[in-house]
């Protein structure tokens, strides 16, 4: 898995896409591969199904997690640690895992000038069959409102069209083809399209145009992978 060219990368899209699943499934496999890995949860809206709940899966593979601080209820402001800020120096691959919208993105904007004069990616996962916006349109307006608040662009689309366990080849191409059209409307690549990993070792998989990269997944996080 080698989706990940820039030595820091911006996970971003919409709750229930499964760009948390996809975050940590990410910093896994490259610290499988030898790598220095480093995950920032930089969700401070939603307290659920954030990066920082699977620490220990992480950490155990000598994966670095920085995360901000909840108070007692989960629920709290958090407060930003500094190590936080010195996660762009960090050696390595440095991924981070935006939170689900334009104000769960928010934070970002904050460390916009720690980003100048780095190499960076920012790429927006998207879900046909998330509950809430399955048109083209809709979710290429989604992503103008993460740009607007993180004042970055993104750099490209992952499709992360699924069921979870559910999850057949039919729905995936049906993904396939919508990640195409939302790409045609924001004027960005498909990357990456991402499977759950029993469906992506069927050598016979073939969709009959341009997915990107397949990136098989196991499925760590929910309520979507």
């Amino acid at each position: 898995m080698k989706i990940i060219s820039n030595r820091i990368s911006i996970i971003c899209g919409h709750y229930g896409t499964g760009k948390t699943n996809l975050a940590v499934n990410l910093a896994r496999d490259h610290a499988r591969q030898g790598e220095k890995v480093t995950i920032v949860d930089m969700d401070i809206v939603n307290p659920y199904f954030r990066t920082s709940d699977y620490r220990k899966i992480l950490e155990d593979e000598g994966i670095d997690v920085i995360a901000p601080v909840f108070g007692a209820t989960n629920l709290d402001l958090p407060s930003l640690p500094a190590a936080m800020y010195l996660a762009f120096e960090k050696e390595g691959t440095v991924i981070f895992d935006l939170g689900g919208d334009d104000v769960g993105s928010t934070v970002m904007g904050r460390f916009r000038e720690k980003l100048e004069g780095k190499d960076y990616e920012m790429l927006y996962v998207i879900n046909k069959f998330r509950d809430l916006d399955c048109d083209p349109s809709e979710t290429a307006g989604i992503l103008k409102e993460i740009e607007a608040v993180t004042k970055l662009k993104a750099t490209g689309i992952i499709n992360n069209t699924n069921l979870m366990y559910e999850t057949t080849k039919e729905h995936i191409e049906k993904g396939i083809e919508y990640a195409r059209e939302t790409a045609q409307i924001l004027g960005l690549p498909v990357v990456a399209t991402v499977m759950r990993r029993d469906i992506a070792s069927d050598l016979n998989l073939d969709f009959g145009y341009d997915t990107g990269e397949i990136i098989p997944v196991d499925i760590i996080a929910g309520p979507s992978f």
